[in-house]
């Protein structure tokens, strides 16, 4: 068993010197001396503990070994040469790394997006996400969205979501036997929540009044807003929306707001940076969208 990789320019040489068959023209694409090649193939053998060539009189043939290694070889050196090619190939082009939590992308942002990619065309934009954002920034990301208060070490945020929270439902529960008409029906219902967030359904009870009449912990419950909110357009339950969550939706139909009781949240979503790290010019531009974006947002309610 090999315990240690052998060094990248011994695998290099023999990945082409098996693909050309020949010490001559791997010395030539690799530009180094025949001899060269031929020393590296033999310290990769000697590590390897077998042969990877029979040394024929006229020319080279792989070993059942050197045959089984050839295919891994080209597949690694051709998925890092992509990979260089991806991250550094074009440097004329502008890049622009952004994370989000999952459910705020998918509900929030990737709607907007168009706009953002139709101002700025050059900007090639790429979006990971995530369930909760890490304790610690990633260094390879330009910015990343944040639920919470605004206040983490090290980082500079703008706020983009002043968020109520309000039940919604499936249209199918706005009339017949199913409709819901009073708080108090969401007792025969079942509540489907999201952790992670500080304010849920007790909260939202409480506000309503109902804390003695509803069990505010039963129910179902995600790590994703999105999940809840899809069950709830299905007709599995009711969820508790928040306003950039949920607004879309209830503009399109999918949902409705059966009950004009909101509250009201001091956490919200906000646009992180790294404090100190100067902001490339793609950065400038997507927090300069960003923002405008959140104040019709909020206009629009």
């Amino acid at each position: 068993m090999v315990k240690k990789l052998p060094p990248l320019n011994w695998l290099r040489t023999f990945e082409v010197a098996a693909t050309t068959m020949s010490f001559t023209a791997a010395a030539r694409e690799l530009g180094i001396t025949q001899s060269a090649v031929s020393q590296q193939v033999r310290l990769l053998e000697s590590h390897l503990g077998r042969p990877l060539f029979h040394r024929l009189p006229r020319g080279l043939r792989l070993t059942e070994a050197g045959d089984a290694l050839l295919p891994l070889l080209g597949d690694a050196f051709t998925q890092i040469a992509n990979g260089t090619a991806e991250i550094f190939g074009d440097l004329a082009r502008v890049r622009l790394m952004v994370r989000a939590t999952t459910s705020f992308a998918a509900l929030w942002l990737v709607p907007r997006l168009a706009r953002f990619r139709a101002r700025h065309p050059d900007i090639e934009f790429r979006l990971t996400s995530s369930i909760w954002a890490a304790d610690y920034p990633d260094p390879a990301v330009d910015l990343e969205i944040r639920y919470g208060t605004g206040r983490w070490s090290g980082l500079k945020s703008d706020r983009i979501t002043w968020d109520e929270l309000f039940p919604v439902c499936s249209p199918d529960w706005a009339n017949g036997p199913q409709r819901m008409t009073r708080p108090e029906d969401l007792g025969r219902r079942t509540l489907l929540h999201v952790f992670g967030f500080r304010d849920g359904w007790p909260e939202w009870l409480a506000k309503a009044g109902l804390t003695d009449k509803i069990d505010g912990a039963s129910g179902l419950e995600f790590d994703l807003g999105l999940a809840a909110l899809d069950l709830a357009e299905r007709g599995v339950g009711v969820a508790l929306g928040r306003t950039c969550y949920a607004a879309e939706r209830i503009a399109a139909g999918r949902l409705i707001e059966p009950f004009r009781i909101r509250l009201p949240t001091d956490e919200a979503f906000y646009l992180v940076s790294a404090e100190g790290r100067p902001s490339t010019a793609a950065a400038v531009a997507f927090r300069t969208w960003v923002l405008e974006e959140a104040a019709t947002a909020r206009r629009q309610g």
